[in-house]
């Protein structure tokens, strides 16, 4: 980008280099990241539209705009992304919050719960969501990745739940104590094969053990079935997020784990997406 240019060229400039690139959607891209640039709202994007872009602005979206280019997400390069009509603070080190995941949220959400534990915590957007939902909830989120942890607990004090929830260190039930009436999770479901045909955006700048198991892609699920009903109380709940082909194989480990009322709950495009079975009692 050289020469003084006004805001919408800039945009027509961006757009043309993103789209070359090989972005999905560069026209969007192109005018969140000048938003971001400016320090502005989105929505206030047409207003400046005429007006020249002042160099220091000028630079940093050129900067944006060529990350993009490589296929870094645009919620790394915003540092935010929306979840359930909250934003969240986000980061290479967790998994980016994703539409298809609140219907794990809305099933979660259809009974009541007071204590809750979410394995693979990650952001936190889960667990922050059901809290903030549901004020007179507590809960525990456990993730392996320190890294996640930290981001989790910033997004509890973001969204102030902080003094309702516990962010613990765990490879998943290892450190956890005591006993819920709703266990969710979305963990790593992606097989080591299906890897190679993750878009870049997800395969190069999203941590690869939140994604896979660098197995079959069952391998989370096995170790959630088997210890989860040492955790869960009588009738309380358990949720996964699964993968759309995952259905009968992770109903049938819970089926195995001696759960009941196991059912398969579609997402908005259709496809199976959340596992939920019961503990009897």
């Amino acid at each position: 980008m050289t020469g003084v240019q006004t805001a919408a060229q800039a945009m027509v400039a961006a757009t043309a280099r993103l789209r070359a690139a090989g972005v999905d959607d560069p026209a969007r891209d192109a005018r969140l990241l000048l938003a971001h640039a400016a320090r502005i709202e989105a929505s206030r994007v047409t207003l400046i539209a005429p007006e020249e872009l002042q160099p220091e602005i000028a630079e940093r979206y050129d900067q944006l705009v060529s990350l993009r280019a490589i296929r870094v997400p645009v919620s790394h390069l915003l540092g935010e992304r929306e979840f359930y009509g909250r934003r969240f603070r986000v980061s290479s080190d967790v998994l980016d919050p994703r539409p298809e995941t609140e219907t794990l949220i809305e099933a979660a959400l259809s009974e009541p719960f007071d204590h809750v534990l979410d394995l693979g915590v990650g952001s936190g957007c889960i667990l922050v969501t059901l809290l903030a939902e549901r004020t007179s909830a507590s809960g525990l989120g456990a993730d392996l990745s320190e890294a996640a942890c930290l981001q989790a607990s910033a997004n509890a004090v973001l969204h102030q739940v902080q003094g309702r929830v516990e962010i613990v260190q765990s490879n998943w039930f290892e450190n956890i104590e005591g006993q819920f009436d709703l266990i969710v999770s979305n963990p790593p479901y992606i097989s080591v094969t299906e890897m190679e045909n993750l878009s870049p955006e997800v395969r190069e700048h999203e941590p690869r053990m939140a994604l896979t198991d660098e197995g079959d892609g069952l391998g989370a699920y096995r170790q959630i079935a088997a210890s989860a009903p040492d955790f869960m109380l009588p009738g309380g709940r358990i949720l996964v997020e699964i993968g759309p082909t995952q259905a009968n194989l992770v109903s049938a480990l819970f089926d195995a784990a001696g759960l009941a009322d196991i059912c398969v709950i579609p997402d908005l495009d259709g496809r199976d997406r959340v596992v939920g079975a019961r503990m009897p009692g």
